[in-house]
C-alpha cells in the first residue's frame, strides 16, 4: 500500500505543511513590522496627560463655556 489515497497522500500533507509555514512567515513578517512602527498609543498617552490639551479638547466637544475654559486655564498656569 501507498499510505492515502496512493501514491498523493504524502503530497497532500506536505502541500498542508507548506501552507501552515507560510502563513507563519506571514504572521512573522506582519508582526516585526508593528513592532518597527511607532506606537499610536504613545501619542494618546502624551495628550491625556497634558492638562491644558485636554481642557482645548472639552472645549471643542462643547463640554464647557468659553468662560469656563478661561477660569480652569488660568488656574492651571503655574
Amino acid at each position: 500500500m501507498m499510505g492515502l489515497g496512493g501514491g498523493y497522500g504524502g503530497m497532500w500533507v506536505m502541500g498542508l505543511f507548506g501552507l501552515i509555514i507560510l502563513a507563519g512567515v506571514i504572521v512573522l513578517i506582519v508582526w516585526a513590522i508593528r513592532t518597527m512602527l511607532p506606537s499610536r498609543s504613545s501619542d494618546t498617552a502624551q495628550h491625556d496627560a497634558n492638562p491644558l490639551l485636554q481642557l482645548q479638547g472639552r472645549l471643542a466637544r462643547g463640554e464647557i463655556t468659553p468662560a469656563q475654559y478661561e477660569e480652569i486655564r488660568e488656574q492651571l498656569r503655574p
